[in-house]
Order: structure tokens, then sequence, then C-alpha cells
């Protein structure tokens, strides 16, 4: 009798934890993009630091740390990148644990206008992810943004605009080591903010987004500073 109270105990406890995670309090994400075409080449460099929070500052979920090398080719409006990224992850609530992952990733940046207000750029991003206490892992990624200037016909200097995306996440493969499995469905992330561009070469965006997995779901603020130079 004792042992099925200790399981309904560890049931109930498993059970609060996913729930705090999904339905406690906003997070945030504080993050700086950064891009730069070195001249009169078609080569650069892009990344990004996101200071990622359980809450709105102080519980980490994740810092992650993204750079690498584009390529521009002449025959086609695209960029390609191959680059790194270094992500520590944090645990929710008051614990301090951490792991961490090393990432190899492709990206394609394809960009795209509709009339004279909508801007679409298409991602797609191949990752190779080799992750603290699993197995080599890979994953697909494919995001949609949406930019729509509101007081001016272009993204430039004063303009306030819309900005929206929706990005899906797919395994590799579902075996991740030691006998755990993971689902195809990794997550889906859906944003809105509000954006405005200092001036050229640099634009803030403040928004919402929403992250499901098969798991759980959580909302997070984002705070975000796109630098070109």
């Amino acid at each position: 009798m004792k042992y099925r109270y200790l399981l309904i105990l560890i049931t109930m406890c498993s059970f609060n934890s996913f729930a705090q995670v999904e339905s406690g309090k906003t997070g945030a994400w504080y993050m700086y993009f950064f891009n730069h075409q070195f001249k009169e080449s078609q080569f650069g460099i892009q990344g990004d630091i996101q200071y990622r929070n359980w809450n709105l500052g102080g519980d980490l979920e994740q810092l992650l740390i993204r750079a690498g090398a584009t390529y521009s080719p002449k025959s086609a409006n695209v960029l390609l990148t191959l680059g790194y990224a270094n992500i520590t992850s944090g645990e929710f609530g008051d614990g301090n644990a951490t792991s961490g992952e090393s990432r190899i990733y492709q990206e394609a940046l394809i960009p795209q206008q509709l009339g004279n207000r909508i801007y679409l750029t298409h991602r797609f991003r191949y990752e190779q992810r080799f992750v603290e206490n699993q197995d080599f892992r890979t994953r697909y990624r494919y995001n949609l943004f949406l930019n729509v200037p509101f007081n001016k016909s272009a993204l430039e200097k004063g303009a306030l605009y819309a900005a929206l995306y929706n990005e899906l996440f797919v395994n590799g493969q579902k075996d991740i080591g030691d006998g755990r499995e993971v689902e195809f469905f990794d997550r889906n992330r859906t944003y809105l903010g509000l954006g405005y561009v200092l001036k050229e070469g640099m634009r803030f965006q403040l928004g919402w987004m929403n992250q499901k997995t098969d798991a759980i779901g959580k909302a997070q603020l984002q705070l975000s500073f796109h630098h070109k130079f």
C-alpha cells in the first residue's frame, strides 16, 4: 500500500513540474542579431546572442551563442550560411543545474517582396546537434518571417512595422540513446511583434512568442536588436 502512495506522489510531482512550465509566468528572451557583408565580396558573417529566461529574468532557460560564415551567390537572391552554436540550458525553477550542446548548422535565407509593403523571408536550416548525455542528433527547421511597415513603404529609417513569424522544427531521428526517444515533431514557434527602424542597419523589435512542443507550451516575451553593419 505504501508503494502505491509513493507512486501517486511521484506522478503528482511530475505533473506539477510540467504544469509550472506550461502555465507559469511568461518567460523572456533578450536577443542580439548581427550581419556583416565584406566590401566588394560575396562573403560575410552573421550570428546572434540570446539570453533566454523561464521568467522575465534570472531563471536561465538558455544562453545561446551562434555565428557563421555567409555566402551570397551572384546568380541567386539567397544568403547561405555555415555556422556553429554553443548552447547552455538551465532547468526550470530554483535548481542551478545546466547542460550543454554544440551545434553545427547550414542555412539558406531567401528574401521575397509582395507588393510595396509586404516583406517575406524564408529560412531553411539543417542542424547537427551534439547534446550532452544524448546520441548525435539532427533537426530540420523552416521559418517564414513577415514584416509589414505601417508609416512607410519600406523598412527604412523611422519605419514602424508589424513583425510576424512561424517556425516549425522536425527531428531527424527519434532515438536519442539509452532507450530514450523523442517525437519527430520537435516544436513550433509563433511570434507577433512590433518593430522600429532606428536607422539604416539598426532596428528593434518587441513581441510575444508562443512555443509548443509535443509535451508543453509556454509564452515568451521577446526583445531583440537587429544590427547590420
